[in-house]
């Protein structure tokens, strides 16, 4: 692959690119990580001649909760602007959810409450058809959120949905995708956010959550899928289905 830049938001330590920045870096492509909790400034735009793609990663505040974390209005400005140019964008969990806010959505707390654990991938029709996503339906994927998507924006299209029928995965535009799960995480990040919930050690039943994804850690690795597509994307690669990776049983 070509050289090429991600431009990658974090919003906070706990939640790292982890697996995505190692297979990007694997393929080639260049990271940078802008830290708006650690007040380094976003850009009003990504600039083509450095950078290719955004991604915008997951957090455990709210989309609209600027009050606490006031980079988050820079970021789903980011967001509109990059889709609008239709550059290759990558929203993951609070950043799904960020760029359907920032695109016209709206975002709830899931009345089902917390979604956690590792959870298959439900496509739709229009997933089974998508290049991102073709092909993964049925795998699990590490989920860890309260919030859901309740109204995707004017023109997005459903590619995956939970249990309770909510968005799982989104198509904003011809090159931009937000996933309510975690492709990035490994058991390690997920036991950090674990502990995170509970500092003074894990429940029984978070217990039992980390050792199913522990278990999985083979399956959920499978993701390099989507990571090498979407660089496929970002590095000019073919938009079509039938030219893009398929996932391995």
């Amino acid at each position: 692959m070509t050289a090429s830049r991600l431009l990658v938001v974090q919003h906070e330590p706990d939640a790292p690119v982890a697996w995505l920045g190692e297979w990007w870096t694997d393929l080639g492509l260049t990271l940078d990580i802008v830290r708006g909790d650690l007040g380094e400034a976003l850009p009003p735009r990504l600039d083509e001649a450095r950078h290719h793609g955004l991604v915008v990663l997951g957090g455990a505040m709210g989309a609209c909760d600027d009050a606490v974390a006031p980079w988050l209005a820079a970021t789903r400005a980011l967001v509109a602007e990059a889709v609008s140019r239709e550059l290759p964008t990558l929203g993951v969990c609070l950043g799904h959810q960020l760029s359907a806010v920032a695109l016209g959505g709206r975002v709830e707390r899931n009345p089902s409450g917390r979604t956690v654990g590792v959870v298959p991938v439900a496509l739709t029709a229009a997933g089974h058809e998508d290049p991102l996503l073709s092909g993964f339906d049925g795998r699990g994927a590490v989920h860890y959120n309260d919030d859901v998507v309740a109204q995707p924006p004017p023109g997005a299209v459903v590619l995956a949905t939970l249990p309770d029928g909510r968005p799982q995965a989104l198509r904003f535009g011809p090159r931009a995708w937000g996933v309510q799960f975690h492709p990035e995480t490994s058991p390690e990040v997920f036991g950090a956010w674990l502990r995170w919930d509970s500092p003074d050690g894990l429940t029984p039943d978070q217990e039992v959550l980390l050792a199913e994804v522990t278990a999985a850690r083979e399956p959920l690795r499978g993701w390099r899928t989507l990571a090498e597509r979407f660089a496929a994307v970002v590095t000019g690669g073919s938009r079509s289905r039938g030219r893009l990776p398929v996932p391995s049983a």
